[in-house]
């Protein structure tokens, strides 16, 4: 019966009943195909035609009447002549060009980052993709091979597995530190698409939306985040303790008794502390600061550096003859060393020094 139905059936199509199918083969009863049958590929569809596990002709959306004319590479194969009527052999396998929007991926292990300001960390991820057919020939040679009903979950898992292998290289890559990264997951999500498009661009298979839905951390590092928050906050500690003081004394007026007894006793203290603190401040901002250190002098005497030596000191060697109106010296600031009596901080040790004796002649 399959035999005698198979002669009389004229029409080829598939109607997509259901929305994990890639890939359809047309039942026919020994593959056979009547030529003149119509075939009818509808939008979001291909059809391809195998002779012999040899890929033929592969037909776009639209009605064909199957002929040698409309079968160009089959009929080669074939070897038909013109007007050849009888039935042939071949598979036509419908494939779905439409993008399948329901799968989900997400980091079975934990993948390590390195951090500026963490080190290394261990983050997970999940979020969903999307897939499409963008080569229905080079999916039926790569991954369908003869199978005559290929559906998403025998491609998702191989998909999955390659998003986290790339996950890694592609968070790395970018550069975005680990507390920036929520606000940046849209743009790791369409690098990630055009790096797996790349990757899977033998197969056939492109993707062409991929989502980072969340980026989590370990317990630990969630606790140092906390910790660098508070922190952040405590900056501003001295005017909130000061405001709470400054709230809760109308409640405890507000509140006689015991109650607002004890409030206002704790108010009490916070103020007392909070003038105690004020006076140590301003007694310690009227204690002067320390006296300048005086300034230290290097003297060349007989081609030797002496010293150091301070302005007292230098009065004893002008005593001693050894600082001349002419003696090199020098001080922290000096670019360079200079005659004595073109430093002006020395004039006064050198007022009673004569000039050298001019020239006898």
């Amino acid at each position: 019966m399959d035999r005698i139905r198979g002669e009389f059936i004229d029409i080829i199509e598939w109607t997509d009943d259901g929305r994990d199918t890639i890939v359809w083969r047309f039942p026919r009863y020994g593959n056979e195909i009547k030529m003149g049958a119509r075939l009818v590929v509808r939008e979001s569809q291909v059809a391809v035609f195998v002779n012999e596990g040899r890929l033929a002709d592969v037909y776009q959306p639209g009605t064909y009447t199957l002929s040698t004319q409309n079968m160009p590479v089959l009929s080669t194969l074939k070897g038909w002549k013109h007007g050849f009527e009888s039935p042939f052999k071949a598979e036509v396998y419908f494939v779905t060009t439409r993008q399948f929007t329901d799968f989900k991926w997400g980091t079975q292990n934990p993948v390590i980052l390195r951090d500026a300001e963490f080190g290394m960390v261990r983050v997970r991820a999940f979020g969903t993709f999307a897939a499409q057919v963008v080569d229905a020939a080079a999916l039926l040679r790569e991954l369908v091979g003869t199978d005559p009903q290929f559906r998403t979950e025998e491609v998702g898992e191989h998909l999955r597995r390659l998003i986290v292998s790339k996950l890694g290289s592609a968070l790395g890559a970018s550069g975005v530190p680990l507390l920036d990264l929520a606000a940046r997951q849209d743009g790791i999500g369409q690098q990630l698409a055009k790096a797996l498009t790349l990757e899977l661009s033998a197969t056939g298979i492109a993707i062409p939306r991929f989502y980072i839905e969340n980026i989590s951390v370990p317990p630990e590092v969630e606790a140092a985040i906390d910790t660098r928050s508070r922190t952040a906050i405590a900056g501003n500690l001295d005017d909130y303790a000061k405001l709470q003081a400054a709230d809760a004394i109308p409640l405890a007026a507000a509140n006689p008794g015991t109650g607002g007894d004890a409030l206002g006793l704790g108010v009490g203290m916070a103020l007392g502390q909070r003038i105690v603190q004020s006076t140590s401040g301003a007694a310690a901002a009227a204690v002067p600061p320390p006296l300048p250190a005086a300034p230290r002098w290097f003297i060349a005497v007989g081609g030797q550096q002496q010293g150091p030596y301070d302005e007292s000191a230098l009065a004893g060697q002008v005593a001693a003859g050894n600082l001349t109106r002419t003696t090199l010296v020098w001080r922290t600031g000096q670019a360079a060393w200079q005659p004595a009596d073109q430093v002006p901080e020395l004039a006064s040790l050198l007022a009673d020094v004569p000039p050298p004796l001019p020239p006898q002649g």
